[in-house]
């Protein structure tokens, strides 16, 4: 068992260790697919790629009832088509997500091969798999997901292309970069040219903007982002009168093309204004786990390096480094912060922290990698306390299965710390099990517990499974403020719309309605005269903010709000 990962002469990972890894990497993954959907972005944007899939309409954009204009189309073509392939559900919704992110992690292998060592690519890939904002952008699944795969397949193709001017890297690469683009905007368009920007800058290798084939590039590029500008056109450009945040005559050319980005960083659009321009340094401390201690050291040898050489050690690679303080310090100075925005730069920042580890390799550098190795070790142990805390100290396993595997991928881990090998070999086989070890805890068992408390869930099935209620049709609430539960709409498979009071004293009929306000509800149907039967009171709970006092069972039924099926009537004349 103790060559389990590595060849048993040279100590470095074997072909079968990494099949290994590879293997224990899927599985968590695959378990990810079949999680209920997440309020709210993961669902509201599930909701929408439905609704182009049952009303076949793949032009409009539209938020329940309502014109969106915010993100670009590439995320909803790419659900609904799975929707229309493999029906819908959450599995179908999350699969082109898990497409790109395996696209990407070739694309990292790739790209860690061309920078740094072909022995050693598989430590890009890995690396990225196993970052935790990655997998978690697998079930919570957002535009950012797909995005990511474009952003990385598009780099190593364009960094293909500036060293071998083949003809065929700036075509996948220029394609690329019009669906990063098309998925959400401006961002991804950042990230691919910081990069490239930083290649250029410190090889001194301007003379290939001049390459006519550049021109090529623009074409397939302009192509491929042309039917997300047409849809735009056709939703926004043709109907001057929609009013949108208060104004008419909106472009949505214009939109997607200049004012999506600047308004997200001038926080205008999201309201989520945050000015320390801290955030993402400490925010890369979570979503880059277990590698962000390693990325840190590497960010601060390779900038000493530098200085020290007076930015003349072309064996430093310039692409990621660059790219990744570049990106970085330009989201910090935003007004609009948002943890997933680091998402696209993962890839870099895996392929970067991979190179760090195969230099020091190469270089023979094996105090730095035994204090490396020391820092992993300190990781492992708090990691696995902290995981192991949270799996057993907050919801009661129903499946001895998923204990099993648990202490499977524990003993795995244990023996890995005992096992000889190479330095470099340990930090990756070590940190890549305790990534499995972390999510397949929150995947099999962490997040479906969570979701139960996800009310909208609850009340698809309760409704479903009802023949007396399920024929009638269900209302949000809009009496002053806005109720949305968009895992209801998806799990309904139906587009929710919302009632007014006006509205409430119009029907003829009756109809059900899920609310938090049950109370305001009541007293709404008391003065229209109409008839109310609370059929049910659901526990639910925020569940994207995690409090003490919801994780700790003996306080969490003082944590929780309830939802209510209200089914609503006029009263029967005698």
């Amino acid at each position: 068992m103790k060559n389990l990962f590595y060849h048993p002469i040279s100590k470095e990972i074997s072909n079968s260790g990494y099949l290994i890894l590879y293997t224990l990497i899927a599985i968590v993954y695959l378990v990810g697919l079949s999680i209920p959907l997440m309020e709210n972005d993961s669902a509201q944007h599930a909701v929408m790629a439905m609704r182009m899939y049952l009303n076949h309409d793949y032009i409009h954009l539209l938020k329940g009832n309502e014109d969106y204009l915010d993100k670009p189309h590439m995320h909803f073509w790419l659900s609904a088509f799975s929707f229309k392939l493999l029906g819908l559900s959450p599995v179908s919704y999350r699969i082109p997500a898990l497409l790109f992110t395996i696209a990407g992690a070739f694309a990292a292998h790739h790209l860690t091969a061309d920078l740094y060592s072909k022995k050693y690519a598989h430590y890009g890939a890995l690396i990225f798999l196993t970052s935790q904002t990655i997998i978690l952008a697998n079930h919570d699944v957002r535009t950012d997901t797909e995005m990511t795969g474009a952003v990385i397949l598009s780099i190593w193709m364009l960094h293909r292309w500036l060293t071998t001017n083949k003809i065929w890297a700036i075509i996948v690469g220029a394609f690329f970069m019009g669906i990063a683009f098309s998925c959400k905007g401006l961002l991804g368009i950042i990230v691919i040219g910081l990069c490239l920007l930083s290649y250029l800058i410190y090889t001194n290798n301007w003379q290939k903007l001049l390459n006519p084939r550049l021109l090529l590039g623009v074409l397939v590029f302009a192509l491929t982002i042309s039917p997300v500008l047409y849809s735009y056109y056709q939703q926004f450009d043709l109907h001057p009168e929609k009013i949108i945040n208060g104004k008419d005559h909106i472009s949505g050319i214009k939109f997607i093309l200049f004012k999506q980005s600047f308004e997200r960083y001038n926080g205008e659009r999201l309201g989520n204004q945050i000015s320390d321009p801290s955030f993402y340094l400490h925010t890369i401390l979570w979503v880059f786990l277990p590698w962000s201690l390693l990325f840190y050291v590497g960010i601060v040898s390779r900038i000493k390096q530098l200085f020290k050489t007076k930015f003349c050690n072309k064996s430093i690679d310039l692409l990621t480094l660059g790219g990744i303080i570049l990106t970085v310090t330009i989201i910090s100075l935003s007004d609009s912060k948002l943890p997933h925005y680091l998402n696209s730069l993962i890839p870099v920042m895996a392929v970067f922290t991979a190179g760090f580890i195969i230099q020091l390799t190469k270089e023979q550098k094996t105090r730095n990698l035994k204090k490396l190795l020391t820092v992993q070790y300190i990781i492992v142990g708090i990691l696995t306390l902290i995981v192991f805390i949270l799996l057993f100290g907050t919801f009661r396993f129903q499946n001895t299965w998923i204990i099993i595997v648990l202490i499977t991928l524990l003993v795995l881990l244990l023996i890995t710390v005992f096992s000889a090998s190479t330095i470099n070999a340990k930090i990756i086989t070590m940190s890549v099990l305790l990534s499995c070890l972390i999510n397949w805890g929150l995947n099999a068992h962490f997040y479906p517990n969570l979701l139960e408390y996800e009310s909208g869930i609850k009340i698809a099935k309760l409704i479903s499974n009802n023949d007396s209620i399920n024929h009638l049709p269900i209302y949000n609430t809009d009496f002053g403020e806005k109720e949305r539960r968009w895992s209801l709409d998806f799990y309904l498979q139906k587009n929710i719309p919302y009632i007014t009071e006006k509205g409430l004293a119009k029907i003829n009929s009756p109809i059900l309605i899920a609310t938090n306000y049950k109370e305001e509800l009541l007293q709404e149907t008391k003065e229209h005269n109409l008839e109310t039967e609370v059929l049910d009171s659901i526990a639910d709970y925020r569940i994207t903010v995690l409090r003490l006092d919801f994780l700790n069972p003996k306080t969490r039924s003082s944590s929780l709000k309830h939802t209510y099926l209200v089914k609503i009537q006029p009263h029967l004349i005698e």
